[in-house]
């Protein structure tokens, strides 16, 4: 069977690495350590097809050391007592180099089984992931090993490699090629920055294009056909579903209604109505809150249609929720005050309930205290009188504070007059 194209034209130096030009341009960090020989323990971190695999074999190509390539998914302890047994042989004499790939699938007991070695430096170790490290790599191995994370690479970086791909696997099979206007654009726009991705949809092309007159002609329709959605990086459990929703409230919360929409639109587009849904009614809470208090029951009814609706039909009023959000007065008031309430409940002693406020109806023949004394305030001018509401203890605590709106501050300005004794 042959290899992917992707696989067969892999860099074979730094030089022809795609991107990556943050961490290995002329000077840069992971460049002058590879340059110099000294390998530290490392762990690369991005998104697939970006070239971690690829930067790790050129390491280990270019070293003295005993190779041994593992991936997460399928080792097992067997495999790691292998690469340890190795660092006692002849073979291991210059030290064991392990590429392990998706680090993050190996578990704990997995992982601390080569610390013992990465610390003496029998082992160096070169790691990938496509998750946060500090999430899903064993604390100790992060201590000891140098991140760096790769970038998705960008269509215009991407554009020169598709081009040529089309005149490889050309060349593969010993006919011309010839590629329409935005056939190139196209695949490096809609491969969402994986190399390895574009190269194939590349070869694919040719492999699926029409000849004619001693060439091909790859027609832009075809690379459209064969992209198709792969454009769309995204994960349910993964780093980039929750970066997405990141994103999407800190574009709301910013009152960026475009911004909010384009990220809406990955998540709609995923089929991931449950979760955009769930943070919609969070933001309306969270950074609408009291400055326009009538949003979480229009978001709820949003939301609502559109799990009745089902896609395609209900990208449309949760489109509306996204722009309400957006687009309406922001406060925050409302969780910074149950954030600060709930600070004092879990870090201070916060005392008993006054007495008025208890639930007392009958005091006893010996009670020191006789009645309950609570005020009822329906029963005094503008259903308000003053008495003491907090424990002793916190009875001059104020958690909550009016923002900076037209709702919360004429609230504010109401409540203001009667407890000054006038009316509202």
């Amino acid at each position: 069977m042959t290899a992917p194209l992707a696989d067969r034209i892999r860099p074979k130096t730094l030089d022809d690495v795609v991107g990556q030009s943050h961490i290995l341009g002329e000077g840069k960090p992971l460049r002058r350590i590879i340059e110099n020989g000294q390998i530290p323990n490392m762990i690369f971190y991005g998104s697939s097809g970006v070239g971690k695999t690829t930067v790790a074999r050129i390491i280990a190509e270019n070293t003295h050391m005993k190779l041994h390539k593992l991936n997460g998914t399928s080792a097992s302890i067997s495999d790691i007592k292998d690469v340890i047994a190795d660092t006692n042989t002849l073979d291991g004499v210059n030290g064991v180099l392990l590429y392990l790939d998706e680090i993050q699938y190996l578990n704990k007991k997995q992982q601390q089984s080569l610390l013992e070695y990465i610390e003496n430096g029998q082992i160096t170790l070169i790691a990938s992931t496509t998750e946060n490290p500090y999430f899903y790599v064993y604390n100790a191995i992060i201590s000891r090993s140098t991140v760096f994370e790769f970038k998705p690479i960008t269509a215009e970086e991407l554009m020169p490699a598709v081009s040529r791909a089309f005149r490889i696997a050309a060349d593969e099979l010993g006919i011309k090629v010839k590629v329409e206007k935005g056939a190139v654009e196209h695949i490096a726009r809609g491969c969402g920055g994986d190399v390895r991705k574009s190269i194939n949809t590349a070869e694919l092309c040719v492999l699926s294009a029409a000849s004619g007159a001693g060439e091909i002609v790859i027609k832009k329709e075809t690379a459209e056909a064969l992209t198709q959605r792969s454009n769309m990086r995204y994960d349910r459990d993964g780093d980039s579903h929750y970066d997405i929703l990141s994103a999407l409230q800190k574009s709301i919360r910013g009152s960026d209604e475009n911004a909010a929409l384009h990220y809406a639109a990955r998540l709609i587009e995923a089929g991931d109505i449950i979760s955009l849904s769930r943070r919609l009614l969070v933001i309306a809470s969270e950074d609408i809150g009291l400055a326009y208090p009538q949003a979480i029951a229009v978001v709820k009814a949003c939301v609502d249609s559109a799990m009745q609706l089902g896609l395609p039909e209900a990208r449309l009023p949760l489109a509306e929720a996204v722009i309400l959000l957006a687009t309406a007065p922001k406060s925050n008031s409302g969780i910074n005050a149950i954030d600060a309430a709930l600070e004092d409940v879990r870090t201070r002693e916060c005392g008993d309930f006054p007495r008025h406020l208890q639930n007392k109806h009958y005091d006893g023949e010996g009670a020191a205290v006789r009645g309950q004394h609570y005020l009822y305030p329906h029963e005094f001018p503008n259903h308000y009188v003053e008495q003491q509401y907090l424990p002793d203890p916190i009875k001059d605590r104020v958690y909550y504070e009016y923002g900076d709106n037209k709702t919360e501050q004429t609230a504010k300005q109401y409540w203001q007059k009667i407890k000054k004794g006038g009316n509202p």
